[in-house]
């Protein structure tokens, strides 16, 4: 009974109500096991809270008074389908008794060719099937509005709920779930079924919505994200020619940092036209490469074959029509984010982030940070902050949470410029974390503070401050002091301390 203090404090009602929106009762269902573990702790709770409800009567009439353990309810439980298949309808129908949150709702199961939509109401409920073409959503919209539905939830379906948001988003209170946390009961599996939990589950306020930004915010993030997977293209085309200069024995990116740079481009294009001369191709470079030109002769002495300019005339072409919708697509993006151009400027200072990066995090976070609560809910939804995971006193896996992807990769690639610029909190941050937890580790703890630093200063309007390169040196300057004194006396030496004046101001 020892740990039964948490029951005590709330009655059956909320107990079943925390069970259902974390998804246990469902669970039930198909767990054996964990049907079993709840139920016992049911019993046992009420002798502490009292038979006050039918489920405790149920399961009091079921047990009796005894002095009750996990094992001795879960033989019971086995030895008793018809009393389990009682408990379970029992439990169905405290769901279902629970505070109605909203009066008129419907719940979309969303597919490729055909949604289907639950209706309810105090007069009823209807269940109906409707196309996915937009006279079919129309047809949707008039039925809902027939039923004089206010609230509307579905699943986060690929993306085939987003015709079906943009249509209705005008008209209703819109609620996008997760589908994962408003799975169906196994074993009554229809599209149907499907429809009704989702309305059941919104009637009651147990769907927490995901965040949805506003039409222009969203049509602003695919801008981002097709540039972001043209460029991503770009650099696997840039490999494929490194790949085939490889195969013809040219090692220019042994000398040029960058083989697609002004001079790289000009002696490719000239390899490509069946100039063979190492002299004459190195003769094309400009600037500081020109520098290199022995070098460069050497490295452009190869046996390039017919099909392999073939290939790179290909890939040149291919990655100059890249660079033109490239350009296209800044333009554009440029244009749609003048509102956030102060934004932009005002994180911009932050070590490792650059134009690009700044556009792609406020395109997907937004400029109201009031719709995360704090810094910390905000890192768990772009998929940045670690796991959570601990049993018996024992922490497992720490694995990061599986977040906003696009954020994700722009906040990472953000850190791994920020730990290059030396004399910064960012990179003493780092360099700390590296040693002991690893590279990627530290990575992601770098992306993390990034995304905090921006919630901050874009929720309090403040300007970049960076707490320097000395920051943990003067948060933990006695620590290191008599960590530093043991380690000198371990290798035999005896050590007195002087401070001569303040080391920090």
């Amino acid at each position: 009974m020892k740990n039964l203090g948490f029951f005590a404090e709330f009655t059956l009602s909320e107990i079943l109500r925390s069970l259902c929106s974390l998804r246990i009762i469902m669970s039930l269902y198909r767990d054996t096991t964990m049907y079993e573990n709840i139920v016992s702790r049911l019993a046992l709770s009420s002798f502490v809270i009292g038979a006050t409800s039918p489920t405790q009567n149920l399961i009091l009439a079921t047990f009796g008074h005894h002095e009750l353990s996990p094992h001795f309810v879960g033989a019971r439980i086995a030895m008793s389908f018809e009393r389990r298949s009682l408990a379970k309808r029992q439990l169905a129908e405290e769901v279902k008794g629970m505070e109605v949150i909203y009066e008129r709702c419907c719940g979309v199961d969303v597919h490729k060719k055909k949604v289907v939509a639950c209706a309810i109401a105090p007069e009823g409920k209807e269940v109906r099937t409707f196309g996915t073409m937009t006279e079919d959503l129309l047809e949707l919209a008039g039925w809902l509005k027939n039923w004089r539905v206010t609230h509307v939830a579905m699943e986060s379906t690929g993306v085939y709920w987003k015709p079906i948001y943009n249509l209705l988003e005008s008209e209703f209170t819109l609620v996008l779930g997760n589908a994962q946390h408003i799975k169906t009961v196994p074993g009554r599996k229809t599209d149907v079924k499907d429809a009704e939990w989702i309305a059941d589950l919104l009637r009651h306020g147990l769907i927490r919505g995901s965040f949805v930004p506003e039409r222009s915010q969203r049509e602003l993030r695919e801008l981002l994200r097709y540039r972001t997977s043209l460029v991503q293209e770009e650099a696997r085309e840039v490999n494929r020619i490194q790949k085939v200069l490889e195969g013809a024995n040219i090692k220019l990116g042994d000398v040029a940092s960058d083989v697609l740079g002004a001079s790289g481009k000009a002696m490719l294009e000239a390899i490509v036209q069946g100039v063979d001369d190492p002299k004459a191709l190195a003769d094309l470079a400009k600037g500081r490469l020109r520098d290199k030109l022995p070098a460069l002769e050497r490295a452009l002495h190869g046996l390039i074959g017919p099909h392999q300019r073939m290939v790179m005339q290909c890939q040149l072409r291919h990655l100059n029509f890249l660079d033109d919708e490239i350009a296209g697509l800044d333009k554009e993006v440029a244009r749609r984010m003048d509102p956030f151009e102060e934004s932009i400027q005002q994180i911009d200072d932050i070590p490792g982030i650059a134009t690009r990066t700044a556009q792609v995090i406020l395109g997907e976070i937004g400029l109201d940070m009031t719709r995360f609560p704090t810094a910390s809910h905000l890192a768990s939804w772009a998929g940045v902050s670690p796991g959570n995971n601990m049993s018996a006193g024992k922490r497992k896996s720490g694995r990061t949470t599986r977040g906003n992807h696009w954020l994700r990769s722009a906040l990472v690639q953000a850190a791994r410029g920020a730990v290059r610029t030396s004399g910064t909190y960012l990179n003493a941050q780092y360099h700390r974390l590296a040693a002991r937890r690893g590279d990627k580790r530290a990575i992601i703890a770098v992306a993390h503070s990034i995304l905090v630093i921006i919630y901050n200063m874009l929720r309090n309007k403040t300007r970049y401050e960076d707490m320097g390169i000395e920051y943990f040196d003067k948060r933990d300057s006695q620590a290191i002091v008599r960590r530093t004194i043991r380690r000198f006396e371990r290798m035999g030496y005896t050590v007195t301390i002087a401070q001569r004046q303040p080391v920090f101001s």
